[in-house]
């Protein structure tokens, strides 16, 4: 689905990703809910099984590609042959020239901050060497437009919760919107995306409702994105990692506030704040008291 400002974004009324349910709310009335439904699905490297991961199973193959990519498994350079879903087994199949095997580095997985299944990060960490980030100039007034539209966007997360939401921005126009109830599914999905249209990074912004962790900032850094901006809060590490690979780290950005903590000499301040509205309760996420 896109609208106008998105070349893709959610479809919050796809009735596979929502089912309804009954209960009772906290005076005993009963209710009718929706609730996001969430699937395993196992992803393969050629003939090799690499992870199951829990999704909503939107975009396989944007998450299939995406993830292997994340986790340097697939290369820039790799020419994938084919990606082939069966939606009956929950599963999704990588097919590249190359020739992969990956058993050995499959038993370093170890588990980290994220709604994953685990990375592996002393490899993504060597994935960082050698990557030198654009000097890609932020305008406040960008910013604050561009959370204006993810903020009014219809999405799965206003139609029935439990899920984070990532988006890829030029300037002030959102691209991209993705959803998965892991952030990292939904980040995973966008470098999918990405490499699936050959699409230049220099030059975007990466929007995320959830923490700036260590792994979230190495995966941006790793796809060429100069600037993550999250309605939530940072970590540390996070920041430090930002910090050493000249990342823009925008955090906390709701309605006229935002938190910078690496990356500033991008920062153009440009936007008069008595013409910025403080954030809509109506478009609060919960990360809005809690840094989620």
């Amino acid at each position: 689905m896109a609208d106008d400002h998105y070349l893709l974004a959610p479809d919050p009324h796809d009735p596979r990703l929502t089912e309804r349910v009954h209960g009772l709310d906290q005076t005993g009335a009963e209710i009718e809910t929706l609730v996001t439904v969430e699937r395993p699905l196992t992803i393969f490297l050629n003939a090799q099984e690499i992870v199951t991961a829990m999704t909503i199973a939107d975009h396989p193959d944007y998450l299939a590609i995406g993830y292997l990519l994340n986790q340097n498994m697939l290369q820039p350079d790799d020419v994938v042959t084919g990606v082939d879903y069966d939606e009956e087994l929950s599963v999704v199949v990588v097919r590249t020239e190359r020739e992969t095997n990956y058993e050995e580095k499959l038993k370093k997985r170890v588990q980290t901050s994220g709604c994953a299944q685990g990375t592996i990060f002393g490899d993504l960490m060597e994935a960082l060497e050698g990557i030198t980030l654009p000097a890609t100039p932020l305008r406040t007034s960008w910013l604050y437009a561009l959370t204006h539209k993810i903020n009014t966007t219809p999405s799965l997360y206003l139609e029935a919760g439990a899920i984070h939401g990532c988006v890829l921005a030029h300037e002030d126009k959102p691209l991209v919107y993705m959803e998965d109830v892991g952030r990292h599914n939904a980040v995973d999905k966008i470098a999918g995306w990405m490499f699936q249209q050959k699409m230049p990074t220099h030059d975007k912004i990466f929007y995320t409702t959830g923490r700036l962790t260590s792994e979230m900032v190495i995966k941006t850094v790793r796809m060429g994105i100069p600037i993550l901006v999250s309605r939530s809060g940072f970590t540390a590490w996070g920041v430090e990692l930002a910090r050493k690979a000249n990342l823009t780290l925008i955090g906390r950005a709701r309605g006229k506030r935002f938190t910078a903590l690496a990356g500033l000499d991008r920062i153009v301040f440009d936007q008069d704040l008595s013409f910025v509205d403080d954030e809509s309760a109506k478009h609060r996420r919960k990360a809005a008291m809690h840094d989620d």
